[in-house]
């Protein structure tokens, strides 16, 4: 029991770094339509942007510093990259989505170079029980992070003008512009956004461990994440975030148990398999919108 608690407590801190990278995801989504795949390379910008800044100033005034440097090059992305495409086919934007993270993620991992770079483990090596349940302090931080940030978000779009029209947007474009909603505005707080966002996760993905140009791979669980939630459902994402996370912990934990040939080989396909499981009960995801379609 001591081991399977300990799994859930390390799969919520995993889980909430899912879940603020599916946000953003998700953000995007509602106001687009379209999957952007750049969500890693912001990661990964915001990871090597605290790992300088935490050197020459420190770690608490480098996270701010660095959220707003990545969701400025979000901004400016939609800007340049992605505005000229609107009214082009999804499949085009997602393709250009796709070519800014190489473009990205190579600039970005030029900075980290050969060496691991590291910001440390600013959170302490404490252990604190939470409601029986045993976490390291990062994943207690992460996991309080992710509640702060959803907590905003949700209260942004419920009570602020820009986040009423970023909602109306979602419903309906040519409606909300019908009724004054300026859609560029909202194209470009949603990119925004979802910059910062991937930029906070990059910032647990990063403490407590190496820094090599590979850790952006764990972006990649976010896009299970937000299929199995549902492609434009916050809650969704935040709660099939942390259920993929816990899950994954678990699997990891038990494997040698269960499956000794796999050796610890399934944890990282765990996302994909619960994704596909869930598809085939539910091709909307847990808590997406069921589309219906007159013919």
């Amino acid at each position: 029991m001591t081991a399977f608690l300990e799994a859930v407590g390390e799969g919520l801190g995993t889980g909430s770094v899912y879940a603020l990278l599916a946000l953003g995801f998700v953000i995007i989504y509602k106001a687009m339509q379209v999957i952007s795949f750049a969500q890693p390379a912001f990661m990964l910008a915001g990871i090597v942007l605290v790992s300088y800044l935490a050197e020459s100033v420190n770690f608490w005034a480098a996270v701010p510093i660095a959220v707003a440097a990545v969701a400025l090059l979000a901004l400016a992305v939609e800007r340049v990259a992605i505005r000229p495409m609107v009214g082009k086919a999804v499949f085009v934007i997602a393709i250009i989505t796709l070519g800014v993270d190489v473009v990205v993620r190579v600039v970005a991992g030029a900075f980290i170079g050969v060496d691991p770079r590291s910001v440390g483990d600013p959170w302490g090596q404490e252990v604190v029980n939470v409601a029986g349940i045993d976490m390291a302090q990062r994943n207690v931080a992460a996991l309080i992070a992710m509640v702060v940030v959803g907590g905003l978000l949700f209260a942004f779009f419920r009570f602020t003008p820009i986040g009423l029209a970023m909602r109306a947007s979602a419903l309906d474009q040519e409606a909300a512009m019908a009724q004054g909603v300026n859609v560029g505005t909202v194209f470009a707080t949603s990119w925004a956004l979802a910059g910062g966002l991937a930029a906070v996760a990059g910032v647990f993905a990063a403490t407590g461990g190496p820094i090599d140009q590979n850790i952006w791979i764990v972006a990649l669980a976010a896009l299970p994440v937000i299929i199995l939630g549902g492609l434009d459902s916050l809650g969704g994402a935040v709660l099939a975030g942390l259920l993929i996370g816990v899950v994954q912990a678990v699997v990891a934990t038990y494997q040698r148990d269960w499956v000794p040939s796999l050796e610890t080989n399934a944890g990282p396909i765990v996302p994909y398999l619960v994704m596909m499981l869930v598809l085939l009960v539910r091709p909307y995801g847990l808590f997406g919108t069921k589309e219906v379609e007159r013919v």
